[in-house]
């Protein structure tokens, strides 16, 4: 096909024709190495067609193009003509009409097309398949080569983002700075300042009133140091800490014992020991966790320190530098030590003293002062509702109940932490006393036998333990003792009922221990007697005859064989010991008996005893010995 265009020059010159022109060649498929090009082969006249008409949209509607202006000519005029007004249609149903016009011209020729390709006369209508240009080996090889390239590493990108969800969940600290700061959040209260991230250390969100804060600042670690290498951080961030809370500390409670001579003025300050500071790398939760310590630490020796001070008791209290020196017991001193080590103490090469730190008094000083958050931050609700906020029941009832001033006095007055802990102190000191004269007792008596039983439902300031004592062979005779251990009394409730008080001393409840064994031979020896058929003719548990003993009294029993003719007594003492006596009574021989004198048995109580050596007597304890002596005397009676 040729076009020809006049092209018209500036100056009067002729014009002249030019021809263009399509190309015949067709489109280079392939190019060989011998350098002979493969064109691609020209369509047919039906594939050109169905290419063409490939390219027609037959979802267009033309009747929205139908009427617009199609050259700029038209346009101008269009624009240059007055919009004429508007008519209204003469016939109402001129629109219906259009409308059922239009349908039937479209249904028609779907007709038309219906017919035509149903019955095949006039044209017949097959798809046009495009041949596949044929593909050689190598090229379809790397297209497949790059097509498994591709898979591999999708594949190895979704592998690896896998395992780094794996680490992530696996491992404790993940170098993520944000899940960092969401953990830190979930445990310590955080607040943005400007550009900067600060953290609250003090309990005063649990009711704590203590004037010293605990401010922290979170900082974002980086893994590059300042020379530019590169350094393996546990975490993404880290927190600065207060120079004031740097370091460990911790309560130290002592009891000791000084000397009588010794008074509070002699105390020395005690330093601490080397307790082994935070390394400056650590992980900012063990950090925080060491200071938090350490704020609450100073917060509990604040509180004892001005109760010290301020509560006048029977006792005087010092501070004296970090420690707080009070008397519990005479010679015993309770001693409170705050330790606070921040590491840039000078260290002096000094053997420590031994230390007896007790563990038990210092958890309850954390209880006490956790106690009190608790009280101040948690007040009783008003009941009734118009009560007074926080008032108790007591407080409540004292108008109904018509309280005097000195009733309210006591009901307003509360012991304070110091107060408590020493009724604390006092009650461990009574009770490993008590435990160590029992202890001692037990080991160094092998007749009788002594058994504590210790009871587990104990308070701070009250315990309570069972003590029976029993002969070997003989269990079913056993005397029953029960100590109920209080502040600074001893309560015993014997077998009979009998409630004893006894004080601190310890000298008070060995000599009360060793009276009740001596009770414990006598009432052996009447249940013996009641066994071999002898009859008690005296028994006195506290008994005044005899030589004056250091300490204690002496338990008596005086028994008479089934006849009367032998007359056995025991004397029981703490400090003597046991003697037994034996007496034979000719009941044949005529004797002056006084008119008093009932019974011949009485007229034999008095007279000369032989003593029996009992270290001589055959049996394993006391009790074994007078049964196998009581056998032998009743067979010779």
């Amino acid at each position: 096909m040729e076009v020809y265009y006049q092209v018209l020059t500036t100056m009067a010159a002729p014009s002249v024709n030019v021809c263009v022109e399509a190309a015949i060649e067709n489109p280079i498929q392939e190019i060989r190495y011998d350098g002979q090009e493969i064109h691609v082969t020209p369509l047919s006249m039906s594939e050109n067609l169905s290419k063409l008409a490939h390219k027609i949209n037959f979802f267009k509607d033309e009747s929205e193009e139908k009427g617009k202006p199609t050259s700029e000519g038209e346009r101008e005029t269009d624009e240059e003509k007055v919009l004429a007004p508007f008519q209204p249609s003469l016939w109402p149903w001129d629109s219906v009409r259009n409308k059922l016009k239009s349908a039937l011209t479209e249904i028609s020729v779907l007709y038309d097309v219906l017919n035509i390709v149903k019955e095949k006369h006039y044209m017949v209508t097959d798809p046009v398949s495009q041949e596949a240009p044929e593909l050689k080996a190598p090229l379809q090889m790397i297209a497949k080569k790059k097509s498994l390239v591709i898979v591999c590493q999708i594949l190895n990108t979704g592998s690896d983002r896998l395992k780094r969800v794996q680490a992530e969940m696996g491992s404790n600290t993940p170098d993520n700075f944000l899940w960092e700061l969401l953990q830190l959040r979930k445990h310590w209260r955080l607040k943005k300042v400007h550009n900067t991230i600060l953290g609250e250390l003090s309990y005063k969100s649990a009711g704590s009133r203590f004037w010293q804060g605990g401010t922290f600042e979170v900082l974002k670690t980086s893994d590059l140091t300042a020379d530019g290498e590169a350094t393996n951080k546990k975490a993404s961030l880290d927190v600065s800490i207060p120079s004031e809370l740097e370091g460990v500390a911790y309560i130290q409670v002592e009891v000791k014992s000084v000397p009588d001579l010794m008074d509070l003025t002699s105390a020395t300050l005690k330093m601490p020991a080397s307790l082994g500071a935070v390394s400056p790398d650590a992980y900012w939760q063990q950090k925080l966790e060491t200071a938090h310590n350490v704020l609450f630490c100073k917060e509990l020796f604040a509180q004892l320190a001005r109760e010290a001070v301020q509560v006048k008791g029977s006792t005087p209290h010092m501070v004296v530098g970090n420690q707080i020196l009070t008397n519990v017991f005479p010679g015993i001193q309770l001693s409170i030590v705050l330790c606070h080590y921040t590491g840039k103490e000078k260290k002096v090469n000094l053997s420590p003293p031994k230390l007896d730190h007790n563990h038990v008094l210092e958890h309850s000083l954390h209880q006490l002062l956790r106690k009190v958050h608790s009280n101040n931050l948690n007040t009783s609700p008003p009941h009734p509702a118009n009560a007074m906020l926080g008032m108790t029941k007591r407080r409540r009832l004292a108008g109904p109940e018509a309280y005097s001033r000195q009733d309210l006095l006591q009901m307003a007055h509360s012991e304070s932490m110091l107060e408590q802990i020493l009724k604390q102190t006092k009650h461990a000191v009574l009770r490993l006393r008590s435990m160590h004269v029992i202890d001692q007792l037990a080991s160094s008596l092998q007749d009788p036998l002594l058994c504590a039983h210790w009871s587990c439902l104990n308070n701070s300031l009250e315990s309570s333990v069972r003590v029976s004592i029993t002969s070997y062979c003989y269990e079913t005779n056993r005397t029953p003792l029960i100590l109920i251990i209080g502040i600074d009394t001893i309560r015993v409730v014997v077998k009979e009922g009998r409630t004893c008080v006894l004080s601190f001393e310890e000298n008070e409840l060995r000599d009360f221990l060793q009276w009740q064994i001596c009770q414990h031979h006598a009432q052996s020896v009447q249940s013996l007697a009641k066994l071999h058929g002898w009859q008690v003719l005296s028994g006195i548990v506290s008994s005044g005859h005899g030589d004056i003993e250091p300490y204690g009294t002496t338990s008596t029993v005086m028994l008479a064989s089934p006849k009367g003719n032998i007359i056995l007594a025991f004397h029981s003492s703490p400090v003597s010991g046991s003697r037994l006596s034996v007496k034979k009574v000719n009941t044949t021989k005529e004797s002056n008996i006084s008119p008093a004198v009932t019974a011949s048995k009485w007229a034999s109580l008095a007279g000369e005893f032989k003593e029996v050596n009992l270290s001589r007597l055959e049996g394993r304890n006391l009790v074994g010995k007078v049964d196998m002596l009581m056998a032998r005397l009743t067979v010779m009676s």
